[in-house]
């Protein structure tokens, strides 16, 4: 499903029009942005939680050349979901 489908599943749940429900997609992802950019997690119950973690410094290998190369630690965007996600899947 991409960003269009959400959408317009949305728009048929809710009986809003997609304008409208885009509008709300997007502040939710900016809202989720901004807090992960200032490392406050995003707790949603039932659903998940996304965070922030820090990748550690580790050694990696160039598949180019073979040789061994460092690679630096980062923080990334991570999503852990809920119970009750992980309930709807299974």
């Amino acid at each position: 499903m991409n960003k269009a489908m959400l959408v317009e599943s949305m728009a048929k749940i809710t009986k809003l029009p997609k304008a409208t429900c885009k509008e709300c997609l997007e502040a939710f992802v900016s809202s989720v942005g901004s807090a992960l950019k200032h490392n406050k997690p995003v707790v949603l119950t039932g659903f998940g939680t996304f965070q922030v973690i820090r990748r550690k410094t580790r050694v990696g290998i160039n598949p180019a050349t073979g040789q061994k190369m460092q690679i630096p630690s980062k923080k990334v965007p991570k999503f852990k979901p809920g119970k009750a996600l992980r309930g709807l899947v299974s």
